[in-house]
């Protein structure tokens, strides 16, 4: 039998819409589509930092902002509470060191209330 958890995060990253890229940002995570927006994901050591863009990637304040970071630690979903930080940037503490390209996803709502998820492979 497959644990509730685990299967609502596994269903959770299957229903996020497979990303039009994936790509190297200006602050050394990978970059995906998120909706409206795109995400760069930067992870190091039990820091989890995500900095949002517009589609013509140009910083986005991250102000009003609220995410989670949704990520594969050892086989298991780990959820990380993103908050703002200062610039474009959310940020969140893991409670284990993360690997510097994480697998997972990232859930993002928007001042406006709307929502988006960005995938990383």
């Amino acid at each position: 039998m497959i644990p509730w958890r685990t299967a609502l995060i596994g269903s959770l990253l299957l229903a996020v819409p497979v990303c039009a890229h994936e790509a190297t940002g200006k602050n050394g995570g990978r970059m995906t589509d998120a909706g409206a927006y795109h995400v760069e994901l930067v992870a190091k050591d039990k820091t989890v930092d995500v900095y949002v863009l517009d589609g013509s990637e140009k910083p986005v304040p991250a102000a009003g902002f609220k995410a989670t970071a949704i990520l594969v630690v050892d086989g298991k979903p780990a959820r990380v509470a993103l908050t703002p930080a200062d610039g474009n940037r959310l940020t969140g503490q893991a409670q284990v060191p993360l690997s510097v390209t994480p697998k997972g996803a990232v859930q993002l709502t928007a001042p406006d209330g709307a929502t988006a998820s960005g995938k990383f492979n």
